[in-house]
């Protein structure tokens, strides 16, 4: 008896939901995607696509797109936040390459955005779609969106972030725990920075309770920022929050002047807040699971979020190719068996990277100071093969990663 092709339903167009479409489409399998906006956008930021995420990219047929907009940042350049003093510079352009066999970029989200849009044919991209119930019946699933539009099919993904609806109807409510940080993020034209002579590197300045990240997108016409500041309280979770910017100045008093100096030239700033979450013992229940934010939320630290889900919907399909529809709840058993792991690990180190990156002014902020400038290690492509060496759209080829 011939194959009936497997049919699966994607509930998020955002950056996980539609790399994930693009690779179970190219393992042929029938996918659509359903998106609760009318008209997928993304607020201004940064991004870093690693060479794990590049990998599956490019092999979507994705690179010559990325590089029209991409920055291919020379180093990471780790620095003092008063006097400016280097701590560590890490080369990534060419030799994250030459290590890992793909580019590094640094982009604007809502390029790579726009990138990943254009790949999904239109007709499996569904608008104004808001889950509104979901059922699996064992041998498919269905679902039932709010403006009456109902579905079936022999999966479900639930790719719709943090708040996802898929995940809350899957194992209920959950209490996210603030993480005492806050962080401010946006973008300035790179000529009016001119005066600062900034290099092509994403440069992390280090300070007591915040740190400060800056770097090049859209091919160094924009520079990215992202202010990350600790606080006592805060209650609401959101990207799209404006903040002032005289606060965001007030909390860097006495920083070094190229800091001040990008910050007196923003028009506008975003401010959200940084909540945690513990990994989940679970992501799948039958015909359903989960990808990306809704099962693994990650703090900025090791800046992994978007590529993390990138390589969950590369595993997911190499789970799903060449399955029929009655060995799905198996595979998805597969793909959670593969990805936990690592995206728990990744979430666990990210969340840990707080205290080194914010430490006191002292004994204990000398002796980091110290071993990072003996080392050199946080971003050489020793340090980091585990995390950017990794191929998710071979599982079988990764026992330790």
């Amino acid at each position: 008896m011939e194959r009936k092709e497997l049919s699966i339903a994607i509930v998020g167009g955002g950056i996980g939901g539609l790399s994930a479409a693009s690779s179970l489409l190219r393992a042929g399998v029938d996918v659509h995607v359903y998106e609760r906006v009318r008209t997928i956008r993304e607020v201004g930021a940064g991004i870093v696509v690693s060479p794990n995420a590049t990998r599956i990219l490019h092999r979507l047929g994705l690179a010559e797109a990325l590089e029209e907009t991409a920055v291919r940042t020379q180093a990471w350049h780790e620095r003092r936040w008063d006097d400016g003093r280097t701590l560590i510079r890490t080369p990534i352009a060419g030799a994250m390459e030459a290590a890992f066999g793909f580019p590094f970029y640094h982009m604007h989200r809502a390029d790579l955005l726009n990138t990943l849009v254009r790949a999904v044919p239109p007709e499996r991209l569904h608008l104004g779609h808001t889950l509104g119930t979901l059922v699996d019946l064992g041998d498919h699933v269905e679902a039932e969106f709010e403006n009456g539009a109902h579905i079936r099919a022999d999966a479900l993904v639930g790719a719709d972030g943090i708040h996802s609806a898929v995940r809350q109807i899957l194992f209920g409510p959950e209490k996210p725990h603030f993480t005492g940080c806050i962080a401010y993020r946006g973008l300035v034209p790179a000529d009016r920075l001119a005066h600062l002579n900034l290099e092509v590197t994403a440069e992390i300045w280090m300070g007591p309770g915040r740190h400060f990240v800056h770097y090049y997108v859209q091919n160094q016409r924009l520079v990215n920022f992202v202010a990350i500041i600790e606080q006592d309280t805060w209650t609401k979770e959101s990207w799209t929050d404006r903040g002032e910017v005289a606060d965001l100045l007030a909390a860097y008093e006495g920083w070094h002047r190229q800091v001040r100096g990008i910050l007196g030239a923003i028009d506008e700033t975003f401010i959200w807040a940084l909540f945690d979450r513990k990994p989940m013992a679970h992501w799948s229940a039958g015909r359903v699971t989960l990808l990306g934010d809704a099962c693994h939320p990650m703090l900025p630290f090791m800046a992994q979020g978007a590529a993390q889900a990138i390589e969950d919907g590369a595993t997911l399909a190499a789970c799903l190719s060449q399955i029929s529809a009655r060995d799905v709840p198996e595979a998805l058993r597969r793909y959670e068996v593969l990805r936990l792991p690592r995206a728990s690990r990744v979430q666990g180190q990210s969340a840990a990277n707080k205290t080194h990156l914010h430490m006191p002014d002292g004994p204990a902020q000398q002796a980091r100071d110290a071993a990072m400038d003996r080392s050199g290690t946080d971003f050489s492509p020793e340090a980091v093969a585990w995390l950017y060496g990794h191929d998710a759209g071979e599982p079988g080829a990764n026992p330790t990663g």
